[in-house]
């Protein structure tokens, strides 16, 4: 098997760890759960090999209890699930460090097979959710990075696609889908989605910068895009989003310190 390079290597498996704070409200047993045990063997076979000892060591663990009685509780069926969850979180993040550590950067994984930009230039495409933009932001230029924000910048003469050509020459992009619009098919009940202009642009960086360079933040639940499967998509539910974006910023080579979160 021919190894994937290291940049998408480390977006797999950040993809599958950044899964994990979401899956400690669930249940055990909950089919989501069981996905994303499936999701990540393969991300780890794919990345390793199916053969690798990283395989056979994420099969190890053990999600549900190995013996069960009549006496055995629901509360500590759920305390074995919560402890596997983190065997499976420390072992995931122990894969990632090994490939940052040892694996050797190439020069299609440095640029994503693609003549990109990797400054810290970030697009951030948003909709009416003005708090999750100027969070988004703010987090961003706490790390030391530069938030291009289209509402911002100077129109000079141009039309708005014009406009929008002109400052998407970006090295990454962080999608905001906020729950502004509701929409459905005919005849079904409307559910809530983000702006159309929010969805073509997320299309639009897709394209042009590859999905390892995109990252969704989600809030209000927003229909999520079926075509576009391999992108992260990240809940804002308090401040849970921000280790996992940094977690996507790194895996592309940005220059991402956790410590200027913090100050």
């Amino acid at each position: 098997m021919k190894r994937p390079g290291k940049p998408v290597s480390l977006k797999r498996l950040n993809d599958v760890l950044g899964r994990v704070p979401k899956l400690k409200g669930l249940r055990h047993g909950d089919q989501e759960v069981e996905k994303w045990q499936r999701d990540a063997r393969v991300a780890i076979g794919n990345t390793f090999g199916q053969d690798s000892e990283h395989v056979t060591e994420f099969k190890e663990i053990s999600f549900y209890l190995p013996f069960m009685s009549d006496r055995t509780t629901d509360s500590e069926e759920q305390d074995w699930y919560i402890r596997a969850l983190s065997r499976a979180e420390v072992k995931i993040q122990s894969m990632i460090e090994e490939i940052q550590e040892y694996w050797e950067d190439d020069a299609a994984g440095a640029q994503g097979d693609r003549a990109l930009p990797h400054t810290g230039k970030i697009f951030l495409v948003h909709g009416h959710d003005e708090g999750a933009k100027e969070g988004t932001r703010r987090f961003l230029e706490k790390l030391g990075l530069e938030p291009v924000v289209l509402v911002d910048m100077p129109s000079e003469g141009k039309t708005i696609i014009e406009k929008f050509e002109t400052h998407a020459d970006v090295g990454y992009a962080i999608v905001l889908l906020t729950a502004d619009d509701s929409g459905a098919r005919q005849g079904e009940k409307p559910s809530p989605r983000a702006r159309q202009n929010v969805i073509f642009e997320l299309g639009y960086f897709i394209g042009r910068l590859g999905r390892e360079r995109v990252c969704a933040l989600t809030t209000g639940d927003p229909e999520i895009p079926s075509n576009y499967a391999g992108v992260a998509y990240i809940p804002m539910e308090g401040d849970s989003w921000q280790m996992p974006l940094m977690r996507e910023l790194k895996a592309t080579g940005l220059d991402v310190d956790a410590n200027k979160a913090l100050d």
